[in-house]
C-alpha cells in the first residue's frame, strides 16, 4: 500500500557516500505504509566535504530525522546539538532525531546489534570475542559488548592500527578491562581465534560488489565458533558462507540492520514498528 505525499509529510533519510546500496528506504517505507503513518524515507549521497552542509539542510529544510551511514558517523558528531549518553561514550552516531531544530544523535548500531544476537540467545557476557574493524561500526560493536561484560580482541588492518589502539585505550578505560588491539594478519588472527568463542566482522570487507572477499581465511573458521557478520549485502557474506561450510554458527548483518532501524523508527515517530514486515522487507530486497 503507497501513501500519498502531502504537505503534511515528515522526512526522514540516509546519509552516505556510497549509498545506492541502501535498503533502508525499502524497509522504513514499508513500515510507515503499514501503520499509516505520513513519513517518506529518502536516501541521500552524501561527500564527506558536503556533511556539513547536509545537516545544515536538516534543520533548514525540517527533516524529522537521518540514518547516518558510512563514512559520517564520526564525522557527525561535532555538528549535532545533544548526544545521547552512549553514543557519546562510543562517539559514533547512526541515527539522529530533529526536535524543532535540535539535532541529538543517538547510536542504534549498538543496540541494534546486540539486540540481534540477543534474539539468537547468543549472551556475550563473559565470552571471549575478536572484532575485526576499528571504524565507526566497531566502536558502536566493541562498546556494548565491552558494556554487556565481554571481553574483546580487535584487529585491524596496519594502515588503521592506531584506530584499533586508540578504541582499545578508550574501552580499557570506560569499563576498567583489558582489550588487546592487534594488527590484522594471519598469525595474529590464528592467536585471536584460539581463544574466540565470537567472530564479529565489523569492517566493510565482503560487502557487495566485492562480495568475493573475506577478512579471514577459511581454514581459520571452525565448529563452535560463532561467526556474526554485519555487512548485510549480500545477506550471505563469503565470511558466513565459509563459516557455515566450517560447522559455525552464523548470524547476518541484516538482523543487525533492521534491529537499528526499528530502534530508530521508533526514536522518529513515537511507535513500534512491525518488526517482522521490516525483517521480510529486508530479505526481499537482497
Amino acid at each position: 500500500m503507497k501513501h500519498s505525499i502531502s504537505g503534511k509529510t515528515r522526512v526522514c533519510g540516509i546519509i552516505g557516500d556510497p549509498i545506492e546500496h541502501t535498503m533502508s528506504p525499502a524497509i522504513h517505507n514499508a513500515a510507515f505504509a503499514k501503520m499509516g503513518l505520513d513519513y517518506v524515507y529518502i536516501a541521500f549521497r552524501v561527500k564527506p566535504e558536503e556533511l556539513d552542509k547536509a545537516i545544515k539542510g536538516v534543520r533548514a529544510l525540517n527533516m524529522r530525522g537521518l540514518s547516518v551511514t558510512i563514512p559520517h558517523k564520526v564525522a557527525v558528531l561535532k555538528l549535532l546539538d545533544k548526544l545521547d549518553p552512549l553514543a557519546e561514550k562510543i562517539g559514533a552516531v547512526n541515527t539522529i532525531v530533529n526536535d524543532d531544530g535540535v539535532l541529538t544523535g543517538y547510536n542504534t548500531d549498538a543496540t541494534g546489534f546486540l539486540q540481534a544476537m540477543l534474539e539468537r540467545g547468543v549472551e556475550p557476557k563473559g565470552k571471549n570475542i575478536a572484532i575485526l574493524g576499528a571504524g565507526g561500526a566497531s566502536r558502536a560493536v566493541s562498546f556494548i559488548l565491552a558494556d554487556r561484560g565481554a571481553n574483546l580482541v580487535i584487529l585491524n588492518r596496519r594502515l588503521e592500527l592506531d584506530w584499533a589502539v586508540e578504541l582499545a585505550r578508550r574501552i580499557s578505560q570506560a569499563f576498567n578491562r583489558k582489550v588487546e588491539a592487534l594488527e590484522l594478519t594471519r598469525d595474529n588472527l590464528i592467536k585471536a581465534l584460539e581463544k574466540a568463542e565470537i567472530l564479529v566482522n565489523a569492517t566493510s570487507v565482503g560487502m557487495s560488489p566485492n562480495s568475493n572477499e573475506t577478512p579471514v581465511p577459511s581454514d581459520l573458521l571452525r565448529p563452535g565458533l560463532i561467526v556474526y557478520d554485519i555487512v548485510y549485502n549480500p545477506v550471505k557474506t563469503k565470511l558466513l558462507r565459509d563459516a557455515e561450510a566450517a560447522g559455525a554458527e552464523i548470524i547476518s548483518g541484516v538482523d543487525m540492520l533492521v534491529w537499528q532501524g526499528v530502534m530508530a523508527f521508533e526514536k522518529w515517530t513515537g511507535k513500534k514498528p512491525p518488526v517482522e514486515l521490516m525483517k521480510k522487507e529486508a530479505i526481499k530486497q537482497l
